[in-house]
């Protein structure tokens, strides 16, 4: 009845039911105390239902923490929980333990019997038998611990109060005030803000002039029961016994125990130690409790908790802030922020010495690092602050690889507090081994923090200040900082989007932008091309790809990235992989600028878009010497020339050297700005003599080594019109009635 209908609709109802008469059958008989735990996985054929799922079925007394102790058994495993149900009923057995009758909690008729919890899980399906009995075992034990502390737990309480009167009658030999402090932290503690889950007592050994501490004789209590399975008491990594010194840390010993609790939740135990003095003062036991604070200990702010509260008075004293100033707020901030279980640990001078450290960050965004080593070496708490926005589980998980390395950490629990500040804290707890603690220098992992959680943001700030300056840089890390999106951000490292940030802002004179390069890692023959352009929308790829193909590239891949500018309109990235694969390879810088010419005049429609864009690549020429060969070729056609204008633009590019030297040839012949003093002809045309006819003769000899016959006629066409066309210089009045100077070709009949 306590199910979510969302989870019980996708199951089939015969399925249901049998989940309902399989845990009935389990429930049947059960001796009293006795916990049964079946894990398995239902076949139709073998128990009468299926599920997709390892099913865990769990029959015994109802008792505190009896979910969150059997969830953490799946969770320690990495196993995700897809079904939880959890009736609580009273059950009435009989003999040997069978079910008589079965009545709701609230049923008056069944107040004589016992209440009985019943735990249906569904959980990641294993199909090892090892497995499956590993489950069991493992959930038959944390049943156990939730059963022992449950029943210590009024056996521990009573424990604390003695230990209370033991401390009230104490002389005080701490000072009377400190001694009241703790004592008004225990009944505090006692006051259901701390979940007992273990007990033991010691006392104080004295061998060969060492003094240690040693276990009563007897059992324990709740964990550390110590006989029946319990939990050995954790007496070899405490604090040694010490005389009589200074305040309260003598009376009391906070600190964290070395395992974890399978009771509740899944963190180290927290311990409290309560020094048993005699007469003389001398130290000689200790009451050790076992436990986990309990929500409202976190919640509720520290001057309102015995300790925390003199630590909260001592740091303000100490910081010397007037009352109520930003400064003294804001410290009071940090104290109630402040990791909980670190601050019942650490000592006044150590609390002081961070805060003002967290204070003085003034919530800049920097990582800082506080690390506070655990008095008896067995743990090493870390506070790092991280910009909000470079926070992410990669960042955190880099900064405690580092943090473990360098403490040589086994285990490690870590928290994350995210607020309305600017900066993230993250708090790891490292598990140290205390015989081989390393002294670390702090100053020099903040640095290690530093440089691995620097983001690709953070690059491109520094590369656009390098590039232009502070001034320009700063702005257009306010326009860029966070333009481009993560697709772009795991292609491009800073230094390239520095470039792009260049282009971008020369965008809005043109419309586009290019870029030419071939990547380090290319192979030969491999090229990138970039443009960019204004507009809400992409480039067409049936627009561009044309456009490409006819320049003799074959495109590959493109990458497309929208780049949202800050009070500029967006622009279009395009990346497209290409391949040159005809002709001798190049090095783009040389052709770069040649290229992105020509393509910006194919685009705006101003150059033809055909196969005679193959010799800027192939030979090396503008757009301009293209428009020449073109005009050639359309007057060939009209001279009735019987190839097309495809098969003559194949020609040409399959002869780019000859291609260039018609070009050289007509700028030669014909070029106003040529050097050299031709005669001038009646017609009042110039002719190069010298030069043209060096050029003339050497396409003649290249004309030689064409294979393919009707390559060679195209050629030689092209060769003598371009032999005849003359030139003519004349003058026309402008619009505004002066001279301006005309230049026309015309060829000789």
């Amino acid at each position: 009845a306590g199910a979510s209908l969302e989870d019980l609709v996708e199951r089939q109802p015969e399925d249901l039911y049998g989940a309902a008469v399989a845990h009935l059958n389990l429930a049947r008989r059960r001796a009293p105390g006795q916990p049964k735990v079946r894990v398995y996985n239902p076949q139709i054929e073998q128990h009468g239902w299926q599920s997709t799922h390892t099913i865990v079925e769990i029959v015994t007394d109802d008792m505190p923490f009896l979910v969150d102790s059997v969830r953490m058994v799946l969770n320690g495993r990495g196993y995700t929980s897809h079904l939880v149900i959890h009736p609580v009923m009273r059950v009435r057995r009989g003999k040997e333990g069978r079910i008589d009758a079965i009545f709701p909690v609230e049923d008056p008729d069944g107040e004589e019997a016992a209440v009985e919890a019943l735990i249906h899980i569904e959980t990641a399906r294993q199909t090892e038998q090892g497995a499956l009995e590993s489950i069991a075992a493992e959930m038959l034990s944390a049943l156990g611990d939730v059963r022992a502390a449950v029943e210590g737990w009024g056996g521990m309480r009573e424990r604390m109060r003695r230990s209370i009167e033991e401390l009230d009658a104490l002389p005080p030999f701490a000072g009377r005030e400190e001694q009241d402090e703790v004592k008004a932290f225990l009944e505090w503690i006692e006051n259901d803000h701390f979940t007992f889950l273990g007990y033991c007592a010691s006392r104080v050994e004295r061998a060969c002039g060492v003094e240690r501490f040693a276990p009563e004789p007897g059992p324990g209590l709740g964990l550390l029961r110590g006989e029946g399975g319990g939990m050995a008491p954790p007496f070899p990594g405490l604090p040694p016994p010490g005389r009589n010194g200074a305040g309260h840390a003598e009376l009391l010993a906070i600190t964290r125990a070395d395992a974890r609790s399978r009771v509740h939740r899944p963190s180290h135990l927290d311990c409290i130690g309560i020094r048993r003095f005699d007469t003389d003062g001398n130290i000689v036991g200790e009451h050790r409790f076992l436990g986990l604070y309990t929500s409202e200990a976190f919640n509720r702010v520290p001057r309102d908790i015995p300790l925390l509260r003199r630590k909260a008075a001592d740091l303000q004293r100490r910081a010397g802030y007037p009352p109520n100033s930003h400064a003294a707020k804001a410290l009071q901030n940090i104290v109630d922020t402040f990791p909980r279980e670190l601050l019942f640990q650490i000592p006044a001078e150590e609390l002081f010495e961070t805060a003002t450290g967290i204070l003085h960050l003034q919530e800049r965004q920097q990582i800082r690092l506080f690390v506070h080593p655990d008095r008896f070496g067995r743990f090493c708490s870390c506070i790092v602050f991280v910009p909000r926005d470079r926070f992410t589980t990669q960042t955190r998980l880099v900064i405690q690889g580092i943090l473990e390395e360098a403490f040589g950490a086994t285990d490690t629990e870590f928290t994350v507090r995210l607020s309305e500040s600017v900066l993230a804290r993250i708090y790891f707890v490292l598990r140290i081994d205390a015989k081989r603690v390393p002294d670390c220098d702090v100053a020099d992992l903040e640095r290690r923090l530093r440089i691995v959680s620097r983001t690709w943001a953070d690059e491109l700030q520094d590369a656009l200040l390098d590039h232009f300056g502070e001034e320009k840089g700063t702005s257009l890390f306010l326009r860029y900082g966070g333009a481009f999106r993560a697709g772009y951000r795991e292609a491009y490292p800073a230094r390239v989007a520095v470039l792009d940030v260049e282009k971008m802002e020369r965008i809005e004179e043109s419309g586009i932008e290019m870029s030419l390069y071939r990547p380090l890692e290319a192979g030969e023959g491999r090229l990138r091309f970039k443009l960019f352009q204004l507009g809400q929308r992409p480039v067409s790829l049936s627009d561009a790809l044309p456009m490409l193909e006819n320049m003799g590239l074959k495109v590959e891949d493109e990458h497309p990235s929208k780049i949202k500018r800050v009070d500029a309109p967006r622009v279009w990235l395009h990346d497209f992989g290409m391949l040159h694969g005809e002709g001798p390879d190049f090095e783009p810088d040389r052709i770069d600028e040649t290229f992105r010419d020509a393509f910006a005049r194919i685009w705006s429609g101003e150059v033809e878009n055909d196969g005679f864009n193959r010799l800027v690549l192939r030979a090396g020429i503008g757009w301009r010497e293209i428009v020449i060969l073109r005009a050639y070729c359309k007057y060939l056609r009209q001279a009735g020339t019987a190839f097309s204008e495809a098969y003559i633009q194949d020609a040409v590019a399959a002869n780019p050297g000859i291609a260039a030297m018609l070009v050289e040839l007509f700028e030669v012949r014909l070029d106003p700005a040529g050097q050299g003093e031709p005669p001038v002809t009646d017609e009042g045309s110039v002719e190069r003599l010298d030069t043209s006819l060096e050029v003339m003769a050497r396409i003649e000899a290249a004309l030689e080594e064409v294979a393919n016959l009707d390559e060679d006629r195209i050629l030689r066409s092209y060769l003598g019109v371009i032999g005849a066309t003359l030139r003519t210089n004349y003058f026309q009045p402008g619009a505004d009635g002066a001279p301006k100077s005309y230049l026309s070709f015309k060829l000789d009949p």
